[in-house]
């Protein structure tokens, strides 16, 4: 019990520190945004950029704005922010901790290595890492979400309520049937 109070915080920390930049510096994330749609932008046939769904074709075409992607990286940074303080603080920290890696998947979308051709090997080495950071993160945050914390989970308590609804089922009816025979 100790040990998860002390762990929680410490691995939301991530979250809260990456919710904070996004919130506080929506250029940079939004600038990041726009170089893997445009990585994704180069190796996705225009046939299929122009027959996606709405949003999507919208991104792949390069319909969205610099200030659109930026107010998107601020509402997903609050997403983060929001939902790793819930973590640290350990409300509802199973909820928050599958919200996090939820909110994770976009950023090993954008952190792919499908960028542009014209990325330096720093850029491309500064956005492996991000992956590899954002893949174990999103790891992490799932086994958080599905740590039972020593208590039964949902399935467990259904099938025991079974057996246990059968088992008096079965109780009630022999005491019957000793009713009926006595």
């Amino acid at each position: 019990m100790l040990l998860r109070r002390l762990a929680r915080p410490l691995f939301a920390s991530w979250f809260v520190s990456q919710g904070l930049d996004a919130l506080r510096h929506p250029g940079a994330h939004a600038q990041v945004v726009r170089d893997g749609l445009d990585g994704v932008r180069a190796r996705v046939p225009l046939s299929a950029r122009s027959s996606a769904p709405g949003p999507v074709a919208k991104a792949l075409t390069g319909g969205f704005s610099d200030k659109q992607l930026a107010t998107a990286t601020q509402a997903h940074g609050a997403a983060m922010l929001v939902a790793g303080a819930m973590l640290a603080v350990g409300r509802a920290p199973r909820t928050a901790a599958l919200a996090l890696a939820g909110l994770t998947v976009p950023l090993v979308l954008v952190n792919l290595p499908v960028g542009r051709d014209s990325l330096t090997p720093e850029e491309k080495k500064a956005r492996s890492e991000r992956l590899v950071r954002a893949l174990s993160f999103a790891g992490g945050a799932v086994l958080v979400g599905v740590d039972l914390e020593g208590r039964p989970g949902v399935s467990w308590r259904v099938q025991h309520a079974r057996a246990d609804r059968a088992a008096l089922k079965a109780a009630r009816a022999t005491e019957a049937a000793k009713h009926v025979d006595g």
